[in-house]
Parts: C-alpha cells; structure tokens; sequence
C-alpha cells in the first residue's frame, strides 16, 4: 500500500515537472540571479553594518517567492477566480488602512503609500492591488466574452472594481502604479476586441481634457519640474541630478562593467536606477542581456495568452504581462533618459522583498495558466 501510494506521489511530481513551462522559468531565474549579483555589489559599498543584513532578506524574499509560485503552480484552474477576488478585497482592505495606520514615507518618497506590517515590515498594498484588478476584470471579459453577462452589466461591474482602489491609490498619491493599472486594462481591452477608433478617441479626449486637469490639480511641483526637464534637457539641473548621475553610471560601466574600482553615486541606486548599476557591474553586455531576457519572458508570456483555450485566462496572462512590460520599460527608460522618473522598480531584479514576493506571485498565476492552457 505505502509503495502505491509513493508511486502515485512520484507519478504527480514528475507530471508536475513535465507540464512546467521552463521558457518562462529560465527567464525569471536568470533575471532574480542577475539582481541578486548587483545588488551584492550596491549593498555593499555604502550600507555598513545594514549590509549584509539587506542582502540575506533580498535572498529570502526571492526564495519565499519561488515557493510561493510553486503553491500556485499546484492549484487547480479552477481557483484562479475565488483567488483573484481575494487577491483584491484584501488590496482594497489594505489600501484603506494605508492612510489610518499612522505610518507614513512620503516626507522620503513623496507619497504615503505603505503599510509597516509584522513580520513582513513596509508593505505597498497597490502592488497587490495590480493583481487582484487584472484578476478581477479578466474574470469579467470573459464571462462577457462567453455572454454569461451582457456588455452594460460588465462595464458597470469593471468600473465599480476599479474605481476605489484607484481612488485610494490616487490619494496617496502613487501616480505610477496608476498609470501600470490604466496600461494593463487598456492591454485586456485590446485582447478583448476593443476597435481602433474607440481607442483613439479616448485617447485624444484624455489628452486634449485629461491631461490639463491632471497636470493643474494633481501633479506635485517635483512631478511637474521632472517631466519639464525631460523635455527641455538642460532647464533644471536639480531636478536632472537623479538622470544625470544614472547616466554617468551607465556610461561608466563599458562593455563588460566599470574596471576603475570607482563607484559613481546614484540616487536610490539599489531599486528605481538599478538599471544603472547593472550597466556599471556588467556593462553592455549585461543591459543588453537584462533586456533580451525581459523581452524573451514578455514574449513567451503573450504566446500562453494566445494559446489559453479559456477567454478570462487568456485575459489575465494580458494583463499580468502588460503591468510587468510597463514595468521593464519605464525603469529602464527612466534610468536613460527616455521616460519621466517615476518610482517604478525593475521586476525581480529591484530590491524590495515585498515586491519580489509579489512579483513571483503574478508569475505564480501566469505559469499555472500556462501549464492548464487546454482547459476550458
């Protein structure tokens, strides 16, 4: 009996090992090792007694996260919706103690944006949130997909989700993690089969309306100085120090990393411009190794969302793959000077435990979608 039931345990994880998408776990393993080796670097030089201390909790974070996605990864398909739902009343529940809690960062990041939490420590409920959306609006294209609710219900329905915690995120103000929660919406809206022209006239009315509002009445003075900056190089070196010395430091790194033993300082240099520091420790070929990864994870992603038999799935594994493009695109455009600095990090490469552990959660979900692809 014990060796039947050994033998059915060793069929399940060889199975189990059999139906892992390994193009997109090679890809995160390979990003989360590269962090780690830079981040080595960084928290060591100018951390004192912190290091090694910050770099032991980076590594445990990455470890709780790989365990995290392989609990996913054992869920059945049919959990991804009750999981969604809690994923985002707990956001929600989270994001309304944000301002309650007493705990406050905005006189250092400019916002009051997270929680201090036991056991776990800071805590940013909207990268929670970023999930649970995504999770929650797929959920609901496809039963309009599968016309198990009409059109104006499910409208309805996504703007009654979206709409308080985006307001709560608002408050804070967090405007970066807005704009991943607008940019992955759009991206299941499009997969969704929203036409062109719809599209674009949202866009132009958001331009020629939104935008004015936005920038009169809720952009902060620093906001605005850092985006006027990148537009007119040169008009405010105060507000061009972060870019300037994250270029410096890019340029610094060479081919192949900086062999001068000299470290150039830059601003918040461990987590928004790590990208900077990779170039400085690895030089071209390791940004360029860092985007050929990134850029091969997106792809393999939007392939499982093209191949996922069920609509709603195919519509999370969007969206989860939109909020991480985001991500990758402006931390690294920020830290070059192509994109305004928000406070963006790079996935899985940036420290932050919570983050990480978040991070390996949306790919905890995209890796048990990609392994379930043929179920309806």
């Amino acid at each position: 009996m014990r060796r039947e039931k050994l033998g059915i345990e060793r069929t399940t994880d060889t199975l189990l090992v059999k139906r892992m998408d390994y193009f997109l776990i090679v890809p995160i393993l390979l990003l989360t090792t590269i962090g780690l080796f830079v981040l080595n670097k960084v928290l060591s030089d100018g951390f004192g007694d912190a290091y090694p201390g910050n770099l032991y909790r980076q590594v445990a974070a990455a470890f709780a996260g790989c365990v995290i996605t392989l609990i996913i990864c054992l869920l059945d398909i049919s959990f991804m919706r009750p999981l969604g739902w809690c994923i985002y009343l707990a956001s929600v529940f989270l994001l309304i103690l944000v301002p309650l809690d007493g705990f406050s960062l905005a006189d250092q990041w400019g916002a009051d944006a997270w929680l201090n939490l036991p056991v776990i420590g800071n805590f940013q409920p909207s990268e929670l949130a970023k999930i649970g959306l995504v999770m929650v609006a797929g959920d609901l294209f496809g039963q309009m997909s599968d016309n198990k609710i009409s059109f104006v219900k499910g409208f309805a329905l996504i703007a009654l989700v979206y709409s308080f915690p985006v307001l709560l995120i608002l408050m804070q103000p967090d405007f970066g993690s807005c704009m991943v929660i607008v940019f992955s919406f759009v991206c299941i809206l499009f997969v969704w089969g929203l036409k062109y022209r719809y599209f674009f006239l949202a866009l132009s009315t958001a331009i020629v309306g939104g935008i004015p509002l936005v920038w009169l009445f809720y952009l902060e003075p620093y906001q605005k100085r850092r985006i006027l900056s990148l537009v007119f190089e040169g008009s405010d070196p105060q507000a061009e120090y972060n870019l300037l010395r994250s270029q410096q430091c890019i340029a610094s790194g060479g081919l192949s990393g900086n062999k001068t033993g000299v470290s150039i300082s830059v601003p918040v240099k461990w987590s928004d411009f790590i990208y900077s520091a990779i170039s400085e420790h690895l030089g071209f070929i390791g940004t360029t190794a860092v985007i050929i990864v990134a850029f091969f994870f997106l792809c393999r992603a939007l392939y499982v969302a093209s191949t996922t038999k069920r609509k709603a799935y195919s519509y999370i594994v969007t969206g989860l793959t939109g909020s991480f493009a985001f991500h990758f695109i402006e931390n690294m455009g920020m830290s070059v000077g192509l994109l305004p600095i928000t406070g963006i990090p790079l996935p899985f490469v940036s420290q932050g435990g919570t983050a990480m552990m978040v991070n390996f959660i949306s790919f905890g979900i995209i890796l048990n979608i990609s392994m379930n692809r043929g179920a309806e």
